[in-house]
């Protein structure tokens, strides 16, 4: 009977582990479609900042091209 109620539980546990993967792959989906209209916006300007900030750095060290 102990034996039975071992696989009755594991399959359960299963089922678990499935259901809570499917959660949070669907969280990952959502979250990548949803970030996706933000991330071209995003880049541009970490990359105007980045320029920025060297031309910055470029002119306070004396260097003018």
């Amino acid at each position: 009977m102990k034996s039975l109620a071992f696989r009755m539980r594991a399959g359960q546990n299963t089922v678990e582990y499935l259901l809570m993967l499917a959660v949070v792959v669907g969280v990952v989906l959502i979250a990548g479609v949803s970030l996706k209209r933000y991330m071209p916006t995003l880049f541009d300007q970490v990359a105007d900042k980045i320029s920025h900030a060297a031309d910055q750095m470029g002119r306070s060290s004396g260097n003018m091209d």
